[in-house]
């Protein structure tokens, strides 16, 4: 059976759609100040950009998509953000909004608003997420490799698209479907959206593309769109993306994933403890989840900077 579980962490929210101990869909919202799908803003109209315009808000820049008529550059009027900003190398793509008929701001829906029905984790809970292989998720987010039984996957975001190089053993029309099928299982579960490329094996025939299409399409929830696999292996899909993909999330900011993780590791227990990580990761450690943290665990949190140690070595001492 699955089931939606939601662990509203310092920091950060975390969803995932367990299904046979196994997590199959997954979500995270970072607790910042940033422009977030779903929440109604006031902001100014300025610049044009075609039949948009570059929108000035409390809370950062975004892209309106289409100016309402009778409206000009100056003008405040309500917005509904409809794309989340997108870190690429390099840049931030803008957020993006609509015109809306709301009659007052009002903020983003949270995961526990997206997902009603999720289970609900306390601090005394035992972690589900971990249990299901939040870790490997993660790290599967950052390293961008995917292992399946016969082969595994590459994963190289673009800020054309994210790209998927599936590799195996296996006779290509026999890896060319399992790794399709683990492509998808794999957008799906780090919430990849935008386009997206599949690079398969060279196959030889209509019935064996078509095979390894028909596994894409078995895995891979609506809406989306795809092209057939073409002679060399290739097919490209199309999904909505309204926010970052998890890979684009942790790869963004290294030191502040690590930093969450580190206070979500120190939150089990009780007592006093040391949280011990190199410089960067320390610096992206907030005050008040320090003192969110010394309540949950009913003990005084210390920081210890190791300038030597990697960015993803930190720990916990007790």
């Amino acid at each position: 059976m699955a089931e939606w579980v939601l662990d509203e962490g310092i920091g950060e929210h975390r969803a995932a759609l367990i299904e046979g101990d196994i997590i199959t869909e997954a979500a995270i919202d970072r607790l910042d100040d940033r422009l977030r799908v779903g929440a109604i803003v006031a902001g100014k109209i300025g610049e044009r950009v075609g039949q948009g315009a570059w929108l000035a808000t409390a809370r950062g820049d975004a892209i309106l998509d289409a100016v309402p008529r009778g409206l000009s550059q100056g003008r405040t009027l309500l917005v509904e953000i409809s794309r989340e900003a997108i870190p690429e190398p390099g840049r931030l793509k803008p957020p993006r909004a609509r015109a809306s008929e709301a009659a007052e701001e009002r903020p983003a829906p949270t995961l526990a608003e997206r997902f009603p029905d999720a289970r609900r984790l306390s601090a005394y809970d035992p972690d589900l997420l971990e249990s299901a292989g939040w870790s490997e998720l993660i790290e599967q987010a950052e390293t961008g490799e995917v292992d399946f039984p016969g082969g595994a996957l590459r994963l190289s975001p673009t800020p054309a698209m994210a790209l998927f190089d599936v590799d195996g053993p296996l006779p290509p029309a026999e890896l060319a479907v399992l790794g399709a099928a683990a492509a998808a299982k794999a957008v799906r579960r780090l919430a990849i959206g935008g386009s997206i490329g599949i690079d398969l094996p060279t196959l030889g025939s209509k019935a064996e593309r078509a095979a390894a299409a028909a596994a894409i399409d078995a895995v891979l929830p609506q809406p989306f769109e795809r092209t057939a696999v073409n002679g060399f292996g290739f097919v490209q899909i199309v999904r909505p993306r309204p926010r970052a993909s998890i890979p684009e999330l942790v790869r963004a900011d290294p030191a502040l994933t690590a930093a969450i993780t580190l206070i979500r590791r120190a939150g089990h227990g009780h007592g006093p403890r040391t949280l011990v990580a190199a410089t960067a990761v320390i610096e992206r450690i907030r005050a008040e989840w320090i003192d969110q943290l010394a309540r949950r665990v009913g003990g005084a949190i210390a920081l210890r900077v190791e300038p030597a140690r990697a960015i993803s070595a930190a720990h916990v001492e007790p």
